[in-house]
């Protein structure tokens, strides 16, 4: 059974420097049609009640008070959420208003994109908000009894320093969150800074300066009492993201909106991305445009290792036998030993772990179990 359903809101207010996901600028856009159409879709899905509901984006919190409303009530009309419905948020736009409608129409969790608390790099990576604005939000959260919200961080920024992540540490420490999610900045491709990066003006630090970074952040979070879960997120007990957890154990889960990602009944599925062409297409044919892959069993046997590896607990040995019916090492025994005495993986019997140094050179461990 599928128990996790995204949605995606592919608007915002501003395009930030780094970002390469589905997104536009809100400005004139067709953004009622778009609801409209998402709600089409909904209503394709089979599914009715989910452990997780996830609306990202783009910027969910750059639509209007009407528009959110038309959206969360498609949503619970539709859909029960019996454990985690988290709503992405920029920190200059969640307005008093907008946090008690999501809360009203019962959103538990908030994913709040601060990404840096130093002005500067915040105006580098194209951000609308100041760190006052995350200052105003937390304590009006704080204030209404408001706890299960993540801060959402990147490291290796331009220009920062070690001195910069110790100061986001201290705000982390002052905020309490109960998840953090921390990921280095990548640099992709059709993105102002991929443009920067080809002609050497992007100033961020080499792989040895990013991995000092990394340390940083890890010891940092877990001497304030987080417990690292997975590569880029850690929480205090009990609070771990149950949607981002689906993708990691390689579960299957409904991807809704333009250029959305799912993985239903064995396929790999993804929307057509420009927004005009998904609302046309809910509106002519009654379902979205998408490409389709049909995921063969060594594609499967790869994706439970190279994502369940980013987690902390690792790739579980029983899991594995029961899912595909085989024993992991009939698959990748030679792999997982050379690894091992490497030691850049640990074998405990139960489940298969990066070690330390291995969660340093994590992609390197990954492309060892991609064979296909």
């Amino acid at each position: 059974m599928i128990k996790s359903i995204y949605m995606h809101i592919p608007f915002c207010n501003r395009i930030c420097t780094y970002c390469d996901f589905t997104k536009v600028l809100i400005d004139n856009q067709p953004v009622d049609e778009y609801i409209d159409a998402l709600i089409k879709e909904m209503d394709t899905v089979e599914t009715k009640t989910f452990k997780t509901i996830f609306v990202g984006g783009g910027t969910p919190t750059a639509l209007s008070m009407e528009q959110l409303e038309t959206l969360l009530q498609a949503i619970t009309s539709r859909f029960e959420c019996t454990d985690e419905f988290t709503f992405e948020a920029n920190p200059d736009e969640l307005t008093t208003e907008k946090i008690d409608l999501l809360l009203s129409s019962g959103v538990n969790r908030l994913s709040i994109g601060v990404q840096s608390f130093n002005n500067d790099i915040l105006k580098i990576l194209g951000r609308t908000h100041s760190v006052h604005h995350v200052e105003n939000l937390i304590e009006h959260l704080q204030n209404i009894g408001f706890e299960n919200y993540s801060l959402d961080l990147m490291y290796n920024l331009p220009g920062e320093t070690l001195k910069d992540i110790e100061t986001s540490l201290s705000y982390v420490k002052a905020f309490k969150p109960k998840h953090i999610s921390w990921y280095s900045l990548i640099v992709e491709p059709h993105t102002v800074f991929y443009n920067l990066a080809r002609d050497g003006k992007l100033n961020i630090a080499d792989s040895v300066g990013e991995a000092k970074i990394y340390e940083a952040v890890m010891s940092g979070l877990e001497g304030l009492g987080f417990r690292q879960y997975e590569i880029s997120n850690f929480a205090i007990d009990d609070y771990e993201s149950e949607h981002n957890k689906t993708y990691w154990l390689n579960d299957e889960y409904y991807g809704l909106g333009a250029g959305s990602h799912g993985y239903v009944n064995s396929k790999r599925v993804s929307n057509v991305r420009p927004v005009t062409h998904y609302i046309d297409s809910m509106n002519d044919k009654g379902h979205a445009v998408r490409e389709s892959h049909d995921v063969t069993i060594n594609e499967k046997y790869e994706e439970e290792m190279f994502l369940g590896l980013r987690l902390n607990q690792g790739v579980s040995k029983s899991r594995f036998k029961e899912k595909f019916n085989v024993p992991i090492e009939t698959i990748y025994g030679e792999e997982i030993e050379q690894l091992v005495n490497r030691k850049l993986l640990k074998d405990d019997g139960e489940y298969i772990t990066l070690t330390e140094d291995g969660r340093m050179v994590g992609n390197d461990v990954f492309s060892e179990f991609l064979t296909s």
